[in-house]
């Protein structure tokens, strides 16, 4: 009858038959192995972030429209387009999963001006986008935290019949001025003029003009101190203005 070999005799399990299956993740095999499988994903892992690095002198980074000495893409890359249009400065890190665009779409033609331009010695954190499509400017020494956003274009929301998505786009120029510090998670708007060594607090939303050496925070981001000569880091007055 099924299952035996014989009356009255049952048939031995598959897995009696096999034994113990060593190979398997939990086996003695599997687990000797493991560390073995571990070391040489992690090296493969760094070989290919050393191999996929954009720099000066690889064919990606010849397709900017300059890319300075010493600088680096890491790898790997989230959107990366318009190329032609994005310079880079020299000594600046951009850390990998990083988003660089300008333009609408790949192929776009955006005339004979580079509208993003990035200093020399910047570093920008792992996750961040900055997409330009008409003028974004960063200055050197210019640090941001991860998943930082810049953009000078605003969506278009004039017809309230049409949706979003299909109107016409308006553009304003951004700047980040040199020696500048921008936390994790802040929003840059289009029109924001950042001034020279500011600190923008993480999670962080500015727009408008922001004065040299203060320090921003808020959604909309406000001055929460400001650096006077002769007395040094402050509050601001309270007549000052927030820069939302």
């Amino acid at each position: 009858m099924p299952g035996e070999d014989a009356p009255g005799r049952a048939r031995p399990t598959v897995a009696w038959r096999l034994g113990p299956r060593p190979w398997r993740a939990g086996g003695t095999v599997g687990r000797a192995r493991r560390p073995v499988a571990w070391r040489l994903v992690h090296r493969l892992g760094r070989a290919a972030e050393r191999a996929g690095a954009i720099t000066a002198d690889t064919p990606a980074g010849r397709e900017f429209a300059a890319f300075g000495p010493g600088s680096v893409i890491g790898f790997p890359t989230a959107a990366l387009y318009g190329q032609r249009w994005i310079e880079i400065g020299a000594g600046t890190l951009i850390a990998p999963q990083v988003s660089l665009s300008a333009g609408m779409l790949p192929g776009q033609d955006l005339g004979d001006q580079s509208v993003l331009r990035i200093g020399d010695r910047c570093v920008i954190g792992r996750g961040s986008h900055i997409v330009a499509h008409y003028s974004i400017v960063i200055g050197d020494d210019v640090f941001t935290g991860p998943y930082v956003y810049v953009t000078d274009q605003n969506h278009g929301y004039t017809d309230p019949d049409v949706p979003i998505g299909r109107q016409w786009p308006s553009n304003i120029a951004v700047s980040i001025g040199a020696g500048s510090w921008l936390g994790a998670g802040v929003t840059v708007l289009p029109g924001a003029c950042i001034g020279r060594n500011v600190v923008v607090a993480a999670g962080s939303v500015v727009r408008g003009q922001v004065p040299d050496r203060c320090v921003i925070a808020g959604v909309p981001a406000k001055v929460i101190r400001e650096y006077v000569t002769g007395n040094g880091w402050s509050r601001p007055l309270p007549a000052s203005k927030d820069h939302g």
